[in-house]
């Protein structure tokens, strides 16, 4: 690729970008959603979320890997286990799960 087609690419996916983006603010006070989709809506931040996580909680070097071995998956389960059950904070959970993982890494 030369240098006009990377440019190209790149102004042509700013440009896709931003007019998906503003059409919603700039004619979304016209546009009535049904209540169903509102609230389905409401769960699409985790979903995204789970969608990044889960493939790197099951895989480790580039195979799936879900076993004990996995230093990812067992700082994701003990950091969730620790956020749900003991303290609700993200903070915390962040740097427990990190602890976690390098305990996991370092031991295995």
């Amino acid at each position: 690729m030369s240098d006009l087609d990377i440019w190209l690419v790149i102004g042509l996916l700013t440009l896709s970008t931003v007019l998906a983006r503003s059409t919603f603010w700039l004619v979304g006070h016209h546009v009535n959603l049904p209540k169903r989709v509102t609230e389905a809506l409401r769960f699409a931040p985790a979903c995204a979320l789970a969608a990044i996580l889960i493939p790197d909680f099951l895989t480790n070097h580039g195979h799936i890997q879900v076993s004990w071995h996995n230093p990812q998956l067992v700082a994701g389960i003990l950091a969730s286990v620790f956020f749900f059950l003991i303290k609700r904070n993200m903070l915390a959970t962040i740097a427990f799960g990190m602890a976690v993982f390098t305990v996991v890494r370092l031991w295995g």
